[in-house]
């Protein structure tokens, strides 16, 4: 019988505390036993029967299956010693899982017994490193377990205690006051959602009181976007989303899918009272983070107290509200009467057919083909961010008994072709000017004004992001002279009278300089330039040659870099000719410019 089940409570937790803050000490290494007692299927089992004869059963513990034989630990090296702690702590946490916690705080005495028995003198410092983190680790476990004896999730559906304090009345009263319209209204829509949730709960044997969660975190509304950018009925931000299978792209995000991210919040609060051991911690994790709570729980030296509310002053004042609020809502939904509240009636639940569909149609398109409201198919698909399938198979929800029928008529449905964007995006460069611009895209200068409300048409920064009102589309650049006829080779600079519509960019461009060079021999501390000012350009080697350049029309699949390979040309030197970076993004139908033949 291990001696901490043997204390009282008080003396457990003391125990504890000292477990955790003493870094170890040796320990009479005779007699421990240095391989967990694993399962009969279990290697190690099977070669223990082999080796050595097993030991006698334990007869106080009927389930319990029989340690292997095995060497005393001082036989063996300090790696092999921890090797043997952590398949203890696996053990241990085999026996929690099955709900048997008297094994899994055993199994965690002997792993803490093992790591004790390793001399500071005798290791190297990387094997006293993973000492000090598994003494801390088994003890937090320690923890987590015995907290887990008052609160566990299996088979308990009643398991979250109704605790009753000032919080959770003063939660009561704001419901009653202020918040009533809110709260009403979600105990309204709770109908749609709630059925599916409550029985996912109960398939994961978590208890179902976890299904008036939404209410606090969303108010059960599939769209709720919160100020962290929290989405759905869960309110996941997009990494913990991310993290537990939540899928989100152009067309899709899957944190508004009811069913879906009911089954991330599913598999989030598991991994949160794994973690944890208590609903009403997991709560707050589930809340602001389980790195939060983990670091208030460390300033107090243990895991966490017995008592939830002796963690509370600690955390975040939004969480600190969060809790008493859930809290709240599980007592006035168990008695609304003794608090003053009569419960609406509930919205029918959300029944539907699911049909795969491999091409992209609009839900409006849907719904009059199935003669349905379109905003019925919109409630039934909050995933789809564009109100469109995505352009790939996906499996898209009709009303109840429709599911046939769109299987039918699936072939008549026209495809929904996605609208040409009404701008792009131009990041402007150092020397470019609106007029510049506004040849590049075949758009004018008080069009690209008037889109980007700008007041001044002389005037833009490099690093400016503008929207121009084109479809996407280059157009080819007007070459009023021969960009040979400029690039004079020869030791003197050469001069050049600046004329309406030049900018330094352009210029550079035409005689294969750059506008630092450019700026450096002028003495130039900005890009502004005026009609009829003289500048002396760089010379530039005798060998430089202006490229013949044709059209070529962009097509489907095109890439830059697909493009420069096509017509024998490097990646730098057809981004140059076409005014492009690497990061440029090109469209089918845009007209640029290549190497001729």
């Amino acid at each position: 019988m291990s001696i901490v089940r043997k204390c009282s409570k008080s003396l457990r937790m003391f125990l504890l505390c000292v477990l955790v803050l003493t870094a170890g000490c040796a320990t009479d290494s005779s007699g421990l036993r240095t391989d967990p007692p694993p399962e009969k299927n279990h290697p190690a089992y099977v070669k223990g029967q082999a080796d050595d004869p097993a030991p006698a059963a334990d007869t106080d513990r009927e389930d319990r299956p029989s340690p292997a034989a095995a060497s005393p630990s001082h036989q063996k090296s300090p790696q092999d010693i921890l090797d043997s702690a952590l398949e203890f702590c696996q053990v241990s946490n085999d026996y929690w899982e099955r709900g048997d916690l008297e094994n899994a705080i055993d199994a965690l005495d002997q792993a803490y017994a093992l790591i004790l028995s390793i001399h500071s003198r005798d290791a190297r410092p990387e094997i006293l490193q993973q000492k000090e983190d598994l003494r801390f680790t088994i003890a937090k476990r320690i923890a987590e377990v015995y907290a887990s004896r008052f609160t566990v999730a299996n088979g308990d559906h009643k398991a979250i205690p109704l605790t009753m304090n000032a919080h959770v009345e003063k939660a009561i009263k704001r419901f009653k006051g202020r918040e009533r319209k809110f709260f009403l209204d979600s105990i309204r829509r709770s109908g749609r959602y709630r059925p599916a949730i409550v029985k996912a709960l109960r398939e994961a044997g978590l208890p179902e009181e976890l299904s008036w969660l939404p209410l606090i975190e969303s108010g059960f509304k599939t769209t709720a976007l919160s100020k962290a950018r929290a989405l759905g009925l869960w309110q996941f931000i997009a990494s913990t989303g991310f993290k537990f299978g939540l899928k989100r792209d152009r067309w899709v995000d899957e944190r508004m899918d009811p069913e879906k991210s009911t089954a991330a919040a599913i598999a989030y609060l598991k991994e949160l009272h794994h973690i944890f051991g208590d609903w009403t911690t997991v709560l707050a994790a589930y809340n602001c983070g389980e790195g939060i709570v983990l670091r208030r729980i460390r300033t107090q030296r243990i895991n966490y107290l017995d008592n939830f509310w002796d963690l509370y002053a600690r955390l975040p004042a939004e969480t600190a509200c969060y809790v008493p609020r859930f809290l709240a809502v599980l007592h006035i939904v168990n008695n609304p009467e003794a608090y003053g509240f009569t419960l609406p009636p509930l919205d029918p639940e959300i029944e539907f057919d699911k049909v795969p569909i491999d091409r992209q149609v609009h839900l409006k398109t849907l719904a009059r083909f199935l003669e349905v409201p379109y905003k019925e198919m919109k409630a039934l698909n909050p995933a789809l961010r564009q109100n469109c399938t995505p352009d790939r198979m996906y499996t898209i929800k009709v009303p109840k008994g429709k599911g046939e029928t769109l299987l039918a008529g699936i072939s008549e449905i026209p495809v929904w072709h996605p609208p040409v964007p009404a701008y792009v995006l131009h990041r402007v460069r150092t020397g470019e000017s609106l007029s510049v611009i506004a040849q590049r895209y075949g758009t004018s200068v008080r069009a690209i004004m008037s889109f980007n409300h700008l007041k001044r048409k002389n005037y833009v920064k490099a690093g400016w992001r503008l929207k121009i009102p084109a479809k996407g589309t280059y157009v080819k650049r007007r070459h009023t002279e021969s960009p040979a006829e400029y690039r004079i080779p020869g030791k003197r600079p050469a001069r050049y009278v600046v004329r309406k519509g030049d900018s330094l960019w352009k210029i550079a461009r035409r005689f294969g300089t750059t506008t630092k060079a450019i700026q450096s021999l002028n003495r130039l501390r900005h890009t502004y330039l005026r009609i009829g000012q003289v500048l002396r350009i760089p010379r530039v080697s005798s060998s430089f040659a202006s490229i013949k350049t044709r059209p070529y029309k962009v097509m489907e699949g095109d890439s830059s870099y697909m493009i420069a390979r096509k017509h024998r040309m490097s990646l730098s030197e057809f981004l140059r000719i076409n005014y492009l970076t690497p990061r440029s993004t090109i469209y089918p139908g845009q007209t640029l410019l290549v190497k001729a033949e």
